[in-house]
């Protein structure tokens, strides 16, 4: 059955922060940075506000005055993180710059906080942060010379990629901690069954036996920026091919216009 309320309609965020009566013990600031930190060494199955209230010397009971569940405490835990993310002004730096900055910033926020991954696109992130970023991101390719749904396009575009690399270097972290082995022994370790299928794949062994020494980690950086480079190279480029194709339009109006008397 269709749920009677939608995600939007539920966000904390659309509805004003309830005040408390009398000296109030907590704070909901507290409560959140509490949650971020406890995400962080725990991840999204080890938040519970039980758990919560443990962490920081309150019952659970109490912590329901300030956030109504843990849905709520989600949506307040990622605006928070969100305000790790920042961008310079594209008047100052040129619009390049500013846009990879967003995108850069984006991506060490998840891998400082790799929990943030399940929450993207299941909760809403609408919050003063999550605006600020979007803001500034809209600002930063007005400039540029997007314009309309172009905006949203391009802005995807560059998230896209940062959140997708983020998912990759936090899973190799996440696999160098668990095992508690360097991905590259890791990776080592795989030879043999290279080799035995080198006769049917021979493309992909020959490029795994030349390539098995690279740092993983630094080859995944370097990769980011590199599809970071790529993908404005290609913004860039577009933006120039409309401005053509406008100038040629404009000139080609004008020569079809009668001459006047």
């Amino acid at each position: 059955m269709p749920r009677d309320t939608d995600p939007i309609t539920d966000s904390v965020w659309m509805r004003p922060v309830r005040a408390r009566r009398g000296r109030p013990q907590l704070s909901r600031e507290e409560i959140v940075t509490a949650a971020v930190e406890l995400l962080d060494a725990e991840g999204l199955d080890g938040l519970s506000m039980r758990r919560l209230g443990a962490t920081i010397g309150a019952g659970a009971t109490s912590l329901y005055f300030y956030v109504a569940n843990k849905d709520e405490l989600l949506e307040l835990a990622i605006d928070e993180i969100m305000g790790e993310v920042v961008g310079p002004d594209a008047a100052e730096v040129g619009w390049r710059v500013a846009a990879g900055s967003y995108a850069r910033g984006m991506r060490s926020m998840i891998l400082r906080h790799p929990w943030a991954i399940g929450i993207f696109g299941v909760k809403p992130n609408i919050g003063p942060n999550a605006m600020r970023v979007s803001d500034g991101t809209i600002g930063v390719l007005t400039a540029a010379g997007f314009t309309g749904q172009e905006i949203s396009w391009a802005s995807s575009l560059l998230m896209s990629h940062a959140i997708g690399t983020a998912v990759t270097g936090a899973a190799t972290r996440t696999m160098t901690a668990e095992t508690g082995q360097n991905a590259n022994y890791m990776i080592d370790k795989m030879e043999p069954y290279i080799q035995r299928i080198a006769a049917d794949h021979p493309n992909l062994s020959a490029w795994w036996l030349e390539n098995k020494d690279v740092d993983l980690e630094k080859s995944q950086e370097d990769g980011f920026d590199f599809g970071l480079e790529r993908l404005l190279d290609g913004l860039e480029a577009w933006l120039a091919r409309r401005s053509t194709h406008t100038q040629r339009s404009i000139s080609a109006e004008h020569q079809d216009l009668p001459d006047t008397p």
